[in-house]
C-alpha cells in the first residue's frame, strides 16, 4: 500500500481526541477542509491523507478501490499514533469513512458524513463517467465548465457575471488534481451499501440540500441505512467549504464535541 501524503494538526495534549479527514473526488484535504481546519483542530489531533494523484501523493497506475483509500487513511492514523478516532468524510470521502467504520468498529468513535453516497444512482454514475473522461482528456476549460454548474448551488452563481463564472470554471479545471480521472472512476462504480447497517459509531449525515452533483436523496439513503444516524441540512450546493464554511464547521464540531463528552 502506498504511503499517502498526510495533513497533520497536532495538539500539545497527546490524549486529545483524534479526527481523520477523508476528502472528496477531485479534491484534497486542504482543498476540501482548508476553511474549517482551524475550527476542527481545536483540542483535537487531526490527520488527513491525500488520495493518489492529489497533492504529492503519486498518481495510481491501476484503478482505485474503496478498501485501498480506507486503509490508506487508517495507515496515516497509525503513523501518527492514533488508536481511536472519529472520521469526517466528504462526498467520496463519506464512503471511505463508512468503510473504515465498518472494518474497524472498535477504533471509530464517531462519523460525520457530508454529501455522502453509498452507491451512485444512474445520474451520478453517468455524470462521474463524463467527469472521468473530461479529466483524462487534457482540456481543463471544458472540465471546469462541466463541473461548476453541478458543484455550485444555483444561488451561488446567480449573482455573478458571465466573466466571473468563466474565471471560476477556468480555475476549477486548471486546479483539478492529476488523479481526478481515477477518483471519478471510483465514484461511478463504488458500492458501500452493505457497510451501512454494520456501523455502530454515532453518526451525523449533513445533507447539502441544493446539491446537483450528489443529490440529497443519496444523502438521505445513507442516513436511513445507518442505525441511529442523525440527519442535518445545510442549504448549499456540493461545496460547503466554499459556500457556508462557518455553518459546516459548526455542525461538524458540535456533533463531535457531543460524542467526545465535552
Amino acid at each position: 500500500m502506498p504511503a499517502y501524503a498526510r495533513t497533520v494538526r497536532r495538539t500539545d495534549d497527546g490524549s486529545a481526541p483524534g479526527l481523520l479527514l477523508a476528502h472528496g473526488a477531485g479534491g484534497g484535504v486542504s482543498a476540501n477542509y482548508g476553511p474549517v481546519l482551524d475550527r476542527l483542530a481545536a483540542g483535537r489531533r487531526l490527520v488527513g491523507a491525500d488520495y493518489p494523484g492529489t497533492g504529492v501523493t503519486p498518481r495510481a497506475t491501476v484503478p482505485l478501490e474503496l478498501d485501498e483509500l480506507a486503509e490508506g487513511l487508517v495507515a496515516a492514523a497509525d503513523a501518527e499514533g492514533l488508536e481511536r478516532f472519529a472520521v469526517a468524510g466528504y462526498s467520496l470521502g463519506g464512503a471511505v469513512a463508512v468503510r473504515i467504520a465498518a472494518r474497524h468498529p472498535e477504533r471509530v468513535t464517531a462519523l460525520v458524513l457530508t454529501a455522502p453516497f453509498a452507491r451512485p444512482d444512474h445520474r451520478l454514475r453517468l455524470t462521474a463517467q463524463v467527469w472521468r473522461d473530461l479529466a483524462a482528456d487534457g482540456r481543463p476549460e471544458v472540465l471546469g465548465r462541466f463541473m461548476v454548474p453541478l458543484a455550485a448551488a444555483p444561488e451561488a452563481l446567480a449573482g455573478l457575471s458571465a466573466e466571473e463564472v468563466e474565471e471560476i470554471a477556468r480555475v476549477a479545471g486548471e486546479t483539478a488534481p492529476p488523479g481526478s480521472p481515477e477518483h471519478a472512476d471510483l465514484v461511478a462504480r463504488l458500492d458501500a451499501r452493505g457497510d451501512l447497517a454494520r456501523i455502530t459509531a454515532p453518526t451525523l449525515v449533513i445533507s447539502t440540500t441544493a446539491d446537483r452533483l450528489v443529490e440529497p436523496a443519496l444523502h438521505r439513503a445513507v442516513a436511513a441505512g445507518i442505525p441511529g444516524a442523525r440527519l442535518a441540512e445545510l442549504p448549499t450546493g456540493h461545496l460547503p467549504f466554499a459556500e457556508a464554511p462557518e455553518r459546516w464547521a459548526e455542525l461538524t464540531d458540535g456533533f463531535l464535541r457531543e460524542t467526545e463528552g465535552r
